[in-house]
């Protein structure tokens, strides 16, 4: 499994509307938008940023996501080594999963769905 580099960053707010127009003079546009909240944001280069909103009463949080070409076989290479986390498919159209780093870190690894090619996800 090697990592084609960073795929997108997921972070969460408590409000989504203020999150959004802070990216937007950053110069990011919004790539599409959801019915709860959320929505996920360019700029004209690096990874997409998805923003998704939270109740007040969770802190907000980061992750980072890792793209990679191949979940099923990216899966059995995390068994291997005793890592466990399977793929499932999100509403955006890609596999994802979640894992730990040896310091306790979350990363994400999103693979394109079965068909796609990683250009597609």
């Amino acid at each position: 499994m090697v990592s084609e580099g960073i795929g997108a960053l997921f972070l969460e707010t408590h409000n989504w509307g203020k999150a959004a127009r802070f990216f937007q003079a950053l110069g990011y546009e919004i790539e599409f938008e959801t019915d709860h909240q959320s929505g996920q944001l360019r700029s004209k280069v690096g990874p997409p940023v998805f923003i998704a909103e939270i109740p007040e009463d969770r802190t907000p949080g980061m992750q980072l996501v890792l793209r990679i070409a191949d979940a099923e076989a990216a899966a059995q290479q995390l068994k291997d080594l005793g890592l466990e986390g399977p793929f499932e498919p999100t509403h955006f159209g890609t596999m994802m999963t979640t894992l730990r780093d040896p310091d306790g870190r979350v990363w994400g690894l999103q693979a394109p769905l079965s068909g796609h090619t990683s250009e597609q996800a």
